[in-house]
């Protein structure tokens, strides 16, 4: 989990008055599991209750499975999906299940007109392409490609991009909190002399601007699939301080650390995030295996328990044909996948590969929408055929 951080004024000891000019701030607890899991108390200008009105049109964002069962490798083209102008309807969900959503984004523009915030998922935005900032009250994070946007459920936040060629491709964890995996930390919670991480990596928000205004903020609110729209009396980024272990953050996969072998190392080794349903894995350029007999590509592997996705950034892969930058493919639990023809002998020898890619394995079927069909690669689940065995 991330460090005790923080930033602004707090006062000695929470809980206890803390005054600017005679007038008390409003003290507000933000945590998670109730009470008992990881929390960070905000100071706010106004209390965080001042609600002008609620609309009563919402808008319906689940996804709808095009297919609900599918038992077949996929491949989708991740940068055929079109920009739009607006951040929010820009991201287009391809594959779903009750835990998690992965989407891919194209927006041209941020949001500076309204604020939003996923009352129901921790949010994982991995950046493709674009540079700018994630701004929340917790403060300012900018991004660039290769980053880890963290966004934590319940978090009011606004992207600001500083051109319109952005690509985003984003992870909903609706299964608890996206979290660093447990065999990293120490029982105090600090990331250990093995992982592939340390606290130095993680980017915390900086330069803290605390908004004074009234009037009327408009706060788009997801919560199980439909977007309310708030209306609030206050700018939600009127924080005049904060500490605590919950923030957004951000963590850049060139700053993952890879983990090699004599042989080949399973899957494991490259994992960043957990949650309580899947898993998220950063393959990063690295060293091959050592061993004077090794086999560099993957071994095939039969998915009994998991759906693997992962979605390539940048570089050659070792172990597959024809991949574009911004394509994504499924590997269904139940049938068996490996590399393709040709790659295993071709890979013998190679001494390293600048592969980038994001992996996430989930431990319960994903379904399709339409829009993951209409920027198929149809044709992918036949690239295994052996150039002696096609017709």
């Amino acid at each position: 989990m991330p460090h005790y951080v923080r930033l602004g004024q707090v006062p000695h000891k929470r809980h206890t008055q803390f005054r600017n000019n005679g007038k008390l701030f409003a003290e507000e607890l933000i945590s998670t599991e109730g009470f008992s899991d990881i929390y960070s108390l905000v100071y706010h200008v106004h209390p965080p209750t001042i609600v002008r009105a609620v609309e009563e049109r919402t808008v319906d964002l689940r996804p709808r499975a095009a297919i609900e069962n599918n038992m077949r490798h996929r491949a989708f083209r991740g940068f055929a999906v079109q920009p739009q102008e607006d951040y929010l309807e820009s991201r287009t969900v391809v594959l779903f299940n009750e835990d998690v959503h992965l989407s891919l984004a194209a927006p041209k523009r941020g949001f500076s007109d309204y604020f939003y915030k996923n009352a129901s998922a921790d949010e994982l935005i991995f950046v493709h392409e674009g540079t700018g900032e994630l701004r929340t009250g917790f403060g300012i994070v900018r991004f660039q490609p290769g980053d880890y946007l963290h966004i934590p459920r319940g978090t009011i936040y606004q992207m600001r991009f500083d051109t319109p060629e952005n690509r985003l491709f984003i992870i909903e964890s609706y299964c608890g909190a996206l979290r660093f995996p447990k065999r990293y930390m120490n029982e105090y919670g600090q990331l250990m002399e093995h992982s592939p991480f340390c606290e130095r990596d993680i980017r915390p928000p900086t330069d803290l601007e605390t908004h004074h205004e009234t009037g009327e903020f408009v706060v788009k609110i997801k919560k199980r699939g439909e977007l309310f729209t708030y209306i609030l009396g206050t700018h939600p980024f009127d924080f005049v301080g904060w500490d605590g272990y919950l923030y957004p953050y951000a963590f850049s996969i060139h700053d993952f650390e890879p983990i090699t072998g004599r042989v080949h190392q399973p899957p494991p080794v490259h994992q960043t995030y957990e949650a309580r349903q899947f898993v998220v894995c950063s393959f990063v350029p690295r060293l091959y295996d050592y061993h004077p007999l090794a086999i560099p590509a993957p071994y095939n592997h039969s998915n009994v328990d998991s759906d693997e996705v992962l979605y390539y950034v940048e570089g050659e892969f070792m172990s597959r044909k024809h991949v574009e930058r911004g394509m994504i493919t499924l590997h269904p639990m139940g049938i068996p996948h490996g590399p393709h023809p040709g790659a295993v002998e071709k890979s013998i020898g190679a001494k390293e590969t600048h592969e980038l890619a994001v992996m996430v394995d989930t431990f319960r079927p994903l379904m399709l929408t339409q829009a993951a069909l209409e920027i198929e690669a149809s044709d992918y689940y036949l690239s295994w055929i052996p150039d002696t065995q096609k017709i």
